[in-house]
């Protein structure tokens, strides 16, 4: 079974809202990246929530159907990217989201309006 797209980002903000993710924020990368259909970015205000955070994000995946084809960053915490393929997680410890400021980056990505 694979699990369409627009589900995974669903269940990718679910999860990270679970954890108390901070300043969350999905982006429809559709027509303008190749690399994948939505980019999912959030923080947390510690390393430990950073942390459960990706890792929620990534046992939901997995429950839910999806190849988690990297992750990267859980040593330190700093930044997490979890990708997912079509998907792909960024999970920033509060101080670092502000310094790489990515969404600036995709400015021309469409915010998913969730309802």
């Amino acid at each position: 079974m694979t699990i369409q797209p627009d589900d995974l980002m669903s269940i990718v903000v679910d999860a990270a809202e679970d954890k108390k993710a901070m300043n969350l924020i999905a982006l429809n990368l559709q027509g303008i990246s190749l690399i994948s259909d939505y980019f999912i970015i959030c923080h947390g205000n510690s390393e430990t929530q950073v942390q459960a955070i990706a890792t929620e994000i990534r046992k939901r995946a997995e429950e839910n159907g999806a190849r988690i084809r990297g992750m990267e960053g859980m040593d330190t915490a700093r930044w997490v990217l979890v990708d997912m393929g079509d998907v792909v997680a960024h999970v920033f410890h509060r101080d670092d989201r502000e310094y790489y400021n990515i969404e600036r980056l995709w400015s021309d990505a469409k915010v998913v309006e969730r309802v």
